[in-house]
């Protein structure tokens, strides 16, 4: 099994000191301390030509009392988030700049995060992982070259825990609203001889979720040891989480929204009285497992080294209460089937770097293979006329990826004020699978399979100035051209067309004593760009098609005012325009012409707003406010598919408590969302079908919604010894 499999491989990375004392520059210590070495040449510096925002561990902390990361970050430029369960925990999503996060790159120490397949990130299988974080950066737009697949809205770049010079122990829990319960204990032995260092965490959430039977029970850990003296740092890291999750990706259809928002039709089923009854494991249950190792070494000469190889093994199914078909030969029949998933997903990263007083130059890579296995299984059956032997499997499938990255990225230093940025990537990637169509797997015979067998070159080019005009201004320009290939479930659902993004982005960057301001400006014009049509097939999975062109235009810019010692205001607005280009679409039997519409799941504008106030050192009050305008579930902008605007409203509270004896820290954190207790949705799909009538074929359309709780409360103390 390659589960048993750890590839050992070596590269060099290097990396010269600055010798320039007279450039506005960080020394190598601030800039490549060994610590982050790991993610440098993935993640944006101060004067890269992108957008960006960094998050820091300690601002994750105010906020993490037991809901998913994509919850924690809802406040950051561009961003939607949306919850399964409507509470934050469980099923959890993210979008960048209107694109869901199967085009939103996630990297853990560099190392790609998004499924292989789905391309898609399943926060779920890191409960708590947001304890484990040193710090995120967010790049929007197609930002740098990284590992992993292309960003078309975003790449997410997550550093996990740095060293800790000192011995510690913590103790974190949290409960709230819906019964939720979080318990975590975790600890760090500080270094041993100045060279050693063991840290880990363990943790359990529990939640019963805002939708009927959409609760969660969810555990984690983290283990990371370090090796580190003048010139090198090891680290090793096995981290893990396994969830139960009941099902609550259904939806509701807008009467139910009205009357009942809380329903959730995931396993209902009759009895021979024709009462409702749920089944009880309608569940989703997986387990995934994480090894990282990490070297990065420095020499006397400013050369510094980095290699990072990983292992990731996961395995679960989800249980599903079916309704009985007929099919034209037996009688109708409830039966209970699981799906499978089985996948080992490893390889190398590596990177190269120098940096001179005239130029910064990384090279570097990844080589990563992904095996999956894909399999159904029969459970049981109300009247067993096809099958003897449930059990059994009734598709059993296949998908295997390889994936070769380089790239190379150059800043020169015209001058002390001018810089130049290049970033040239080759991606090679080969995916084989077979599939078995939807239409089959829904019943018991199976009638054949898709094979696939693709191979993608993608030659991603990327430029940009940086201007420095003063402490006070800075400017940039920069171009990007992404490409990315179909998903599995692009496949699946029909014949899709690698998907190709040209990114232009301008920006201003403001310092002004106690003001700082930053505006930047995108254009990002798509091809064949795959889009969500609000269907899902029979496993879950959103179904995608191409569009052809289609465009976003839009406007960003964040700002923070420090009024002064106890008072401060973060704020960040995103307005844009998101087009597609003379759609055609099929409707009422015909290819129709919808002219330019919008995108769907593109607002036009999102605003954030944090005030903090802190009255002394040991106590913050922050009102955290999110607006997020109407917008469309259909390409087609159908009148039914539009979701409403929402303005949401949450008070977050931290105090430090007066230290007992026996304690280094102790710190009460209480946070309230939707204090103004508003009923609203904040994600949901369009499909539509076709019916035979005399005049021919008739469309016909529907809709369904994602309900999200009113006011809930959690509150959590945390010890540290």
């Amino acid at each position: 099994m390659k589960k048993y499999i750890f590839f050992v491989l070596i590269s060099t990375t290097i990396y010269s000191q600055d010798l320039q004392k007279n450039k506005n520059l960080d020394s190598l210590a601030d800039i490549f301390s060994l610590e982050e070495v790991t993610v440098n040449a993935l993640r944006a510096q101060k004067d890269t030509p992108v957008p960006f925002i960094n998050i820091s561990k300690k601002d994750l902390e105010k906020v993490n009392l037991a809901q998913d990361l994509p919850t924690l970050l809802k406040n950051t430029p561009s961003v939607l988030t949306t919850s399964d369960s409507g509470s934050g925990i469980g099923y959890s999503s993210i979008r960048v700049r209107g694109s869901d996060q199967s085009r939103v790159n996630v990297t853990i120490n560099g190392i790609p995060y998004n499924d292989s397949e789905s391309m898609s990130v399943y926060w779920v299988n890191l409960p708590d992982f947001a304890s484990s974080i040193e710090s995120i950066q967010i790049q929007r737009g197609v930002g740098t070259s990284t590992n992993g697949s292309a960003a078309f809205g975003g790449s997410i770049n997550i550093l996990t825990n740095a060293a800790s010079q000192n011995a510690s122990f913590e103790i974190n829990n949290s409960l709230g609203s819906f019964n939720t319960v979080k318990n975590s204990v975790g600890f760090s032995t500080g270094f041993i001889n100045d060279k050693f260092e063991l840290s880990g965490r363990l943790s359990r959430i529990k939640s019963g979720g805002y939708i009927d039977r959409s609760g969660s029970k969810l555990r984690s850990y983290f283990l990371q040891g370090i090796y580190k003296d003048e010139n090198t740092l090891l680290k090793i890291l096995n981290f893990a989480g396994h969830e139960i999750t009941d099902q609550a990706w259904f939806g509701i259809d807008s009467s139910i929204l009205e009357t009942n928002r809380k329903y959730n039709p995931a396993g209902e089923y009759y009895d021979k009285m024709g009462n409702t009854l749920y089944y009880n494991n309608q569940d989703d249950n997986y387990k995934q497992d994480h090894y990282q190792f990490h070297w990065n070494q420095s020499y006397e000469n400013g050369w510094i080294s980095n290699l990072g190889l990983h292992y990731t093994y996961g395995r679960g199914y989800f249980e599903n209460y079916n309704l009985g078909y007929d099919d034209g030969v037996s009688a109708p029949s409830d039966y209970i089937d699981r799906r499978w998933l089985e996948n080992d997903f490893y390889g190398i990263i590596f990177s190269v770097n120098q940096k001179t007083d005239l130029y910064n130059a990384i090279i570097g890579g990844s080589f990563n293979i992904y095996d999956g296995q894909h399999y159904g299984e029969y459970m049981w059956s109300s009247m067993n006329k096809i099958s003897s032997n449930f059990k059994e499997r009734f598709y059993d499938d296949i998908g295997d990826k390889r994936e070769f990255n380089v790239y190379a990225k150059l800043d020169y230093y015209l001058s002390e004020k001018i810089s130049v940025y290049g970033d040239l990537q080759f991606r090679n990637i080969n995916y084989n699978a077979s599939i078995t169509p939807y239409s089959v797997v829904s019943g018991y015979v199976e009638q054949g399979y898709e094979e696939i067998d693709k191979n993608f070159n993608f030659f991603n080019p990327k430029i940009g100035i940086f201007y420095n005009q003063n402490d006070s201004n800075k400017y940039y320009l920069s171009y990007a051209r992404a490409q990315r290939e179909p998903t599995r479930a692009d496949y699946a659902s029909g014949s899709p067309n690698s998907e190709k993004l040209d990114d232009f982005e301008l920006g201003w960057q403001g310092q002004f004593n106690n003001f700082s301001l930053n505006l930047n400006a995108f254009y990002m014009l798509y091809d064949d760009q795959l889009v969500l049509t609000g269907e899902r097939d029979i496993n879950g999975y959103e179904i995608r098609t191409n569009i052809g062109e289609s465009y976003r235009l839009g406007l960003e810019l964040e700002s923070k005012l420090y009024i002064n010692s106890n008072f401060n205001i973060e704020s960040n607005i995103s307005l844009s325009e998101n087009k597609n280009k003379n759609l055609f679409y099929s409707f009422d039997g015909e290819l129709q012409s919808f002219g330019n519409t919008d995108l769907a799941y593109s607002p036009s504008f999102i605003a954030n707003n944090i005030i903090n106030f802190s009255p002394n050192d040991k106590v913050l009050v922050s009102l955290r406010s999110n607006y997020v305008s109407e917008q469309f579930f259909a390409q087609t902008n159908s009148p039914i598919s539009k979701l409403e605007s929402y303005f949401i409203n949450d008070l977050n509270f931290t105090h430090e408590l007066s230290l007992p004896n026996y304690a280094d820290q102790l710190k009460l954190k209480v946070l309230v969302n939707n204090i103004f207790d508003l009923k609203y949705t904040s994600y949901g799909g369009y499909y539509t079908y076709d019916l035979p009538e005399d005049q021919g074929l008739k469309t016909y359309e529907g809709t369904y919604y994602y309900p999200q709780s009113g006011i809930n409360i959690l509150v959590g103390l945390d010890i540290k010894f």
